[in-house]
């Protein structure tokens, strides 16, 4: 009996997780197959780490924590000339309008490849920002203070601001 709701949990978390985690798999892996690969390590991680969650944090930031760092082995066992992501595919906007859809995908890949060129550090908390995670909850995320945070994303922001002129 606890197994199967223990599965119908992990099947519940990835139903709810499943876009966030292929997106911040696509911050961290350039290559899509690779991603994919990065997104499967995740749900395994995920799995395995299920078991031993006690609620001592937010599903949410739990469910970060361990992509985060099934990200972070990810990239450490890479060779380092391929630790730069290049651009992630373009994601089409299912506006009414095809040159605004157009204008946006645009913007969007823009931002996305100002993103990608920001340091690790600086592009964390970005992707988790932009998933709409608390400073307390990236914090939690990344191990690191809540002030560590504001600070990051306010360089961040900055580099990012330069990037746009």
């Amino acid at each position: 009996m606890g197994d199967r709701i223990e599965e119908n949990r992990f099947e519940q978390l990835l139903a709810e997780y499943e876009g966030p985690l292929r997106r911040l798999a696509g911050a961290y892996e350039r290559d899509a197959e690779l991603q994919k690969d990065l997104v499967q390590e995740i749900r395994v991680a995920l799995w395995r780490a299920l078991r031993g969650f006690r609620g001592q944090c937010s599903e949410r930031t739990f469910v970060y924590r361990v992509a985060h760092n099934r990200a972070l082995t990810h990239v450490a066992r890479r060779h380092p000339e391929q630790l730069q992501l290049e651009e992630a595919p373009e994601i089409a906007d299912a506006g009414p309008d095809p040159e605004q859809a157009a204008a946006k995908s645009e913007e969007h890949a823009e931002l996305r490849a100002r993103v990608e060129r920001l340091p690790m550090t600086l592009r964390q908390v970005v992707m988790l920002a932009l998933e709409g995670l608390s400073n307390a909850e990236i914090g939690e995320v990344l191990g690191i203070g809540e002030g560590n945070v504001a600070v990051r994303l306010t360089r961040a922001r900055k580099l990012l601001k330069e990037g746009a002129r």
